[in-house]
């Protein structure tokens, strides 16, 4: 059974367009997560040695962490399959076109882009012109 979602490249980048999520983010970085942390993480990536969180800059302040970067979070809306090619790489060579620097998390029905909080509104403008 193949996965939900688009797989027209062409399509999808015609139909594509970009909500912002509200509030500031972060990236930090932690051994294990904590119930307090898992309360409050937008996102969580296990690696190998550490798990990489997602959490809203204001939660991080909140739990004395370090903010290294402010990112937007820009999900895009247009329901992808998870065997769809190119999406990546086409929003990609748009927002570099841009110089506009861009972290990818893909979740099961879309892609969500976090992009410097300055230029959030300039890799909106790119990606739905």
């Amino acid at each position: 059974m193949a996965a939900p979602g688009d797989t027209d490249l062409d399509r999808m980048l015609r139909n594509l367009s970009v909500d912002r999520r509200p509030g500031e983010f972060t990236y930090i970085e932690v051994l294990a997560l904590t119930p307090d942390l898992i309360a409050v993480a937008q996102a969580t990536v296990v690696e190998g040695e550490m798990t990489t969180v997602v959490l809203e800059v204001g939660d991080a302040e909140q739990g004395g962490r370090p903010i290294s970067v402010r990112l937007a979070w820009l999900t895009l809306s247009v329901q992808s399959s998870l065997e769809a090619v190119g999406l990546t790489a086409a929003v990609s060579e748009r927002l570099t076109g841009e110089g506009i620097s861009c972290n990818v998390l893909a979740g099961y029905r879309h892609d969500h882009l976090l992009v410097p909080v300055a230029r959030a509104e300039d890799a909106v403008a790119v990606l739905t012109s």
